[in-house]
């Protein structure tokens, strides 16, 4: 997987159409499958299926393992017998269906699934057991979310003394049997149906490329549970320096994250066992891994907890090949992930990519500066690569042909062989982003991704996040009639044309 020439297409499920305010586990998750298997496509990639902070972001989560409940589909669990029709049609949304409701799918997903877990049958809770004994993971975050309940929702250093600090709480661990057994049930349904979908994809030809954050939220079941294993003061539960980046490409004043650093010692001293845990639940979701923000395992940026942006801040260096020797000791050296490799560069970043030998990222919108020879230009993209015509923090390539600066877009449309003046023209026919998808498709990269908005033609008012900017984020959505529109035949040429189709499984994986 990765080492053949293939292509995919971005699409987080959120984004996917459905009746129910935010696309969930459903027909219309098959049914884009069907379309882009159609299309040649052999990868479809999306977001961190963790549940979102309250800014709807999946790459601040109170999670790292657990799957996000507002991608549950109603009718499932009604065909199952778990609910009532009455109870489905509460799950209806009569607004846009151009953008992601969390709000709405919230409420009523979590109404839906407390009355579900009522009418759990023996046989199903059973294997809801199994599923705990097989996700070791599952008990302290089943845990942790009963406990926050119990506190009204609070932040758990801010919770009464005999929950803030673990292992004072674990030891009352049967006080919260009841509430916590709900919450062990919602991530059995999130993996039985999410399975019953990658199942699917993997037999059309489809492998799935997941995503996972480097870093894990202040608020979340792994830091509470683990917090020896980050840089906070176990007695005040405080922290002294947070995540982020430098002033980079997508913001002036950095991106403060405000996520814990680890520390990277103590996860030393266990041979990394929380971070081989948390690959192997990833590689099990997903059929491929990207890390984001790789640099981090070279070196990362430590901002001041008390400082305002992200410009204030200093390198440390990451644990290096030491953890991916243990990586690649569990998962083998051929392990399927992508290194997010890009933002603030540096030659340590570059030699822990070259000795990991992991592939990492080229993206077209990086590429076209007038005066340059960028690496991100296709021509010198090398094979062991992942190239994209933009991510899902990208602007569209239709938006950014309308923002770009004249010299950079002259240059990105004669680089591309766009003739003609018509390259603000958008579609799914449209003629400017197809010479840039066809240069990213040309370059010697095994594996080609185009998000669903540019194989659309879509505006910058479809755009999926800005980085750095907490509101209006992850709110794109698209219909299936949408879907449906897309020009089938072309991106069957394109594929085929530049040999994109190999088989990402062997015959008697899918069998």
């Amino acid at each position: 997987m990765l080492k053949n020439r293939g292509a995919g297409v971005l699409l987080h499920i959120s984004s996917m159409p459905s009746p129910y305010g935010i696309g969930v586990f459903d027909e219309n998750a098959v049914h884009f499958v069907d379309r882009i298997a159609d299309m040649g496509f052999t990868y479809w990639q999306v977001l961190p299926f963790n549940p979102v902070d309250a800014a709807n972001s999946p790459y601040c989560s109170p999670s790292a393992f657990a799957g996000n409940y507002l991608f549950i589909d109603p009718k499932k669990l009604y065909e199952d017998g778990l609910i009532d029709e009455n109870d489905l049609n509460e799950n209806v949304y009569n607004g846009t269906p151009y953008t992601a409701d969390y709000t709405f799918a919230a409420e009523k997903r979590l109404k839906t699934l407390k009355k579900a877990f009522l009418n759990v049958t023996d046989e199903t809770a059973q294997k809801i057991k199994e599923f705990e004994l097989n996700n070791s993971w599952l008990s302290d975050y089943a845990l942790y979310m009963a406990v926050k309940e119990e506190e009204g929702q609070k932040p758990w250093w801010e919770w009464s003394k005999k929950h803030a600090h673990y292992y004072d709480c674990v030891k009352d661990i049967y006080l919260y049997d009841d509430r916590a057994a709900f919450w062990k049930f919602v991530q059995y349904i999130f993996y039985k149906q999410w399975n019953e979908i990658k199942e699917y994809a993997n037999e059309k030809g489809v492998a799935i490329i997941g995503d996972m954050p480097i870093y894990v939220a202040m608020d979340s079941a792994d830091v509470w549970a683990n917090l020896p294993m980050f840089l906070i003061d176990e007695k005040t539960l405080k922290v002294q320096k947070v995540a982020g980046v430098p002033p980079d490409y997508f913001s002036e004043d950095g991106q403060l994250w405000g996520n814990p650093i680890y520390d990277w010692k103590a996860m030393k001293k266990d041979g990394y066992s929380w971070w081989l845990t948390r690959l192997e639940n990833a590689l099990k979701t997903y059929d491929v891994v990207r890390i984001d923000h790789f640099r981090a395992f070279a070196s990362y940026w430590a901002v001041p907890a008390e400082s305002k942006t992200a410009k204030v801040g200093e390198w440390f260096d990451g644990p290096k090949m030491d953890f991916f020797n243990k990586v690649f000791e569990k998962f083998g050296k051929n392990a399927p992930i992508i290194a997010e490799d890009l933002g603030t560069f540096g030659e340590d970043v570059i030699k822990l990519l070259a000795d990991t030998g992991l592939p990492g990222m080229k993206v077209a919108q990086f590429a076209f500066d007038p005066n340059g020879d960028s690496t991100h230009l296709p021509h010198n993209a090398e094979k062991n690569s992942i190239n994209y015509v933009g991510t899902h923090d990208n602007n569209t390539i239709l938006g950014w042909l309308w923002e770009a600066s004249e010299a950079e877009r002259s240059f990105a449309l004669s680089y591309c062989h766009f003739s003609g003046n018509n390259w603000g023209e958008g579609g799914y026919r449209s003629l400017s982003c197809r010479s840039i998808t066809e240069a990213v498709w040309q370059s010697a990269s095994n594996v080609a991704v185009i998000t669903l908005q540019d194989m659309c033609g879509f505006g910058a008012d479809a755009r999926m996040n800005k980085p750095g900017i907490a509101e209006k984020n992850w709110a794109f959505r698209t219909t299936r009639e949408t879907i449906d529109s897309i020009d089938t035949g072309y991106f069957k040429h394109i594929n085929s044309l530049y040999r994109r189709t190999y088989p990402v499984f062997d015959k008697k994986v899918t069998q």
